[in-house]
């Protein structure tokens, strides 16, 4: 600002004076100085304001035209207010050259408040594209972990047993069965390898997944698991990260007992236009250790496409997790 001020006194300093009081050039460039402070602080008060009505990444349209003439309407201002000041109290300025100079004066004030703009403007962009660069790499790297955590899930050394000991079993019981087992099993995996640099899925893709899935799951536990989908057709349109509905129902698996005695019931339905999955809860009494990540994967990777938020209620019998489903932009 100091610089800026001294800059303008020189180039006002060319207009010839002709018959004005002798003044000292220290006194110009400070009277200089402090209208360009009192134009460059009253410029970033504006934009700081402007910044909380008609924020940039939002209303950027909206914020030029109101930025503008706003900012030049007040410098204008500050600037003939100035130098009447400054021609009534410190220099009185020749009548045949008071209006050119009073004339460059402002313009050469706008010109400045134009670049104090640009540069302000320019310098908020490039904080803004650093700032969305930093976030995007971070989205980048903790996606690639979701989807790592995903497959980690899923392809695990318990899920891989558990379904192979199923088929050795089925093998010499019901070889049609057998049949039918390993091609759900290949449609599971299948599912996992297509989709897992995937951000988005659509529901009737999932739910096509969840049913290869869930067969293997009631082989395993037969009548002790029931599965109740309700979906209307005009829903499967809609989106959602791929596996959240799979990784709802291996933790209503993993955390409650399965039995003849204690059935799971797990319900998948439309509640207020979100998916919803509920189980009745029948905790373990030895629960398995948990890494209580399922919930919190989920939960990130929706944070990446909507603000609405994954919903979690429970009651003394039901555990819910409500997804948001989006629409493909």
């Amino acid at each position: 600002m100091v610089v800026a001020g001294i800059i303008i006194s020189l180039l006002l300093d060319s207009i010839k004076l002709a018959g004005a009081n002798v003044h000292n050039r220290f006194f110009d460039f400070l009277i200089s100085i402090i209208i360009t402070i009192l134009v460059w602080e009253g410029n970033l008060r504006i934009d700081h304001f402007l910044n909380i009505k008609f924020p940039w990444e939002k209303k950027p349209g909206k914020r030029i035209l109101v930025h503008l003439p706003v900012s030049v309407i007040y410098s204008t201002t500050v600037i003939y207010l100035s130098m009447l000041a400054f021609n009534k109290y410190a220099c009185v300025l020749p009548t045949e050259t008071k209006d050119k100079f009073m004339a460059t004066a402002i313009v050469i004030g706008i010109l400045v408040t134009i670049i104090i703009l640009s540069i302000e403007v320019g310098a908020q962009f490039f904080g803004n594209w650093k700032r969305s660069l930093v976030e995007i790499e971070k989205y980048k790297t903790e996606n690639l972990q979701a989807q790592l955590q995903n497959l980690k899930n899923q392809l695990n050394p318990h899920f891989l047993f558990n379904n192979l000991s199923v088929l050795s079993s089925l093998v010499y019981i019901d070889q049609d069965k057998a049949v039918d087992f390993i091609n759900q099993l290949s449609k599971v995996y299948r599912y996992l390898l297509d989709n897992k640099d995937t951000e988005l899925v659509s529901l009737e893709t999932e739910l096509n997944f969840i049913k290869a899935y869930t067969y293997l799951i009631k082989i395993r536990f037969d009548k002790n698991i029931i599965f109740n989908i309700t979906i209307p057709k005009d829903k499967t349109v809609l989106l959602l990260p791929p596996l959240s509905l799979q990784m709802l129902i291996e933790n209503a698996i993993k955390h409650n007992e399965i039995s003849e005695e204690l059935p799971l019931s797990i319900d998948i339905e439309i509640k207020d236009d979100k998916l919803q999955v509920c189980n009745n809860l029948q905790v373990r009494i030895t629960n398995e250790v948990s890494s209580k990540t399922g919930l919190q994967n989920i939960k990130d990777r929706y944070q990446f496409f909507t603000n609405e938020e994954v919903e979690v209620f429970q009651t003394e019998k039901l555990f819910c997790v409500k997804l948001p489903l989006l629409k493909a932009q």
